[in-house]
């Protein structure tokens, strides 16, 4: 077999001497000893494809492994083949391999080849990416030097950086905290450099494969941030910063997007950065996330203020109908039932097929039915009125259909018997106006 690869090879050898020798430039490229770096990329190159064609299972990778060490010294910029197919040959050889210094000297021709690669055929950011992966597979203790390369590779690639790349930076990284080279902050920003990257690849993905492996990166990036991201981390890593800088709005936008990415909106810290940020650029969102806070502190007059800024500084149907609905229920919270109707409505005027609204002001009418009326038909008209808006609201939008259906079957049995509307000289399909606050005409309606 080795005979007749020998004879290929010679065969290969002369048909690329007539064709490369004579050019001027072959002399560097091919280093000070053309022919003989021709014929070696030959004989390595046999081998390697009887290894490669074996599907990497055969021995014939010993038999590359001489022509191809020659080449790597003698012409390293010949073609770029010595690299793509020796980091495969030297991660074999890096495996079978017991001894453990001969086994970092591998480790490190490895690396020098991507080095080499790099310095004669470019594409920096991608080799160095795979340098880092591998230099943290093979050598652990070098977390460091992996976490610089790894670095470098990403900002080079940017949306175009590996997977693998990703996962093992923030790994490098995670070794350097866990040894106390590195503050923990820097997994969180590892954390969101990586999550665009990811996200941005996941939207871009142009097969279902590429798509399901990106998720899968994600996936994995999740886990890893978890054990570091806790409120309690979150608030002792940023409360230094902020005391230091209230006033950095660059800051102030990395403190709230991190702390309410992690839910860990309740604290001091967040409240206090949403309202300096607020007082330095006043927007809808940060008037709106104000207001939010100030709801779930159950400070319902100073939630509607900010809410209510929110709305005038916000331009967006679909995020002000969201707006008005949050107001809406503020102002049902503080009994303001009026106000609370006319905020469901302006959020149906700007999105016409969300029947959320409506819900809420069917459970209006069903919290205030007893209060308004003072006999046995008046405290229930106000179901009838109820029921109307809980059919409007699954008309409209069936994604709230379930629940408005559970609504009118609820308090369908509330209302008036057949004979309580009799008694006041009234039968089914009567139009009736229903007083108090409500002040809107319905139909006649019996429980029974």
């Amino acid at each position: 077999m080795k005979k007749k690869i020998i004879l290929v090879a010679s065969l290969l050898i002369s048909v690329w001497l007539s064709n490369e020798l004579l050019a001027q430039e072959n002399g560097e490229k091919y280093g000070a000893d053309s022919v003989t770096c021709i014929q070696n990329n030959s004989l390595y190159y046999e081998f390697y494809k009887q290894w490669k064609k074996s599907d990497y299972k055969n021995e014939s990778w010993k038999d590359a492994l001489p022509s191809w060490r020659w080449v790597f010294v003698n012409c390293p910029r010949s073609t770029i083949n010595i690299y793509l197919h020796g980091e495969k040959l030297m991660k074999k050889l890096i495996k079978s391999e017991s001894d453990k210094a001969i086994k970092e000297k591998y480790i490190d021709t490895l690396m020098m080849g991507y080095d080499q690669r790099i310095q004669y055929f470019g594409k920096e950011g991608y080799a160095l990416g795979k340098k880092g992966v591998d230099l943290y597979k093979l050598r652990p203790s070098a977390y460091e030097q992996s976490y610089s390369i790894l670095k470098k590779s990403i900002e080079l690639q940017g949306n175009a950086s590996n997977g693998p790349n990703l996962i093992y930076y923030f790994r490098s990284a995670e070794k350097m905290v866990k040894a106390e080279k590195a503050e923990k902050s820097i997994l969180l920003d590892i954390y969101d450099q990586s999550s665009e990257i990811i996200d941005y690849n996941i939207i871009n993905a142009k097969s279902d494969k590429k798509k399901k492996s990106w998720e899968n990166v994600k996936g994995n990036l999740e886990v890893s941030i978890e054990p570091y991201a806790s409120c309690e981390d979150l608030i002792g890593m940023f409360t230094p910063k902020f005391e230091e800088s209230p006033n950095d709005i660059e800051l102030l936008k990395k403190i709230i997007k991190k702390l309410a990415k992690r839910n860990c909106t309740k604290y001091p810290l967040y409240q206090n950065a949403v309202e300096n940020l607020h007082k330095l650029e006043p927007t809808a969102s940060s008037a709106e996330s104000l207001g939010k806070m100030y709801i779930k502190k159950e400070e319902y007059s100073k939630a509607a203020e900010y809410l209510n800024e929110s709305i005038n500084l916000c331009e967006d149907p679909n995020e002000k109908a969201d707006i008005h609905y949050l107001l809406a229920s503020v102002y049902f919270q503080i009994k303001q039932y009026s106000t609370a109707r006319t905020h469901c409505y302006k959020a149906i005027k700007n999105r016409s097929n969300d029947g959320k609204p409506y819900i809420l002001i069917g459970d209006m009418y069903v919290a205030t039915a007893k209060s308004c009326g003072d006999n046995d038909l008046t405290k229930n008209v106000a179901y009838w009125v109820a029921v109307d808006k809980f059919k409007k609201a699954k008309s409209v939008d069936s994604s709230v259909a379930d629940a408005a259906n559970s609504k009118i079957k609820t308090y369908s049995q509330y209302f008036p018997a057949t004979e309580t509307i009799f008694f006041y000289d009234l039968k089914k399909g009567d139009s009736y106006k229903v007083e108090c606050w409500i002040n809107e005409t319905t139909t006649v309606r019996t429980s029974d």
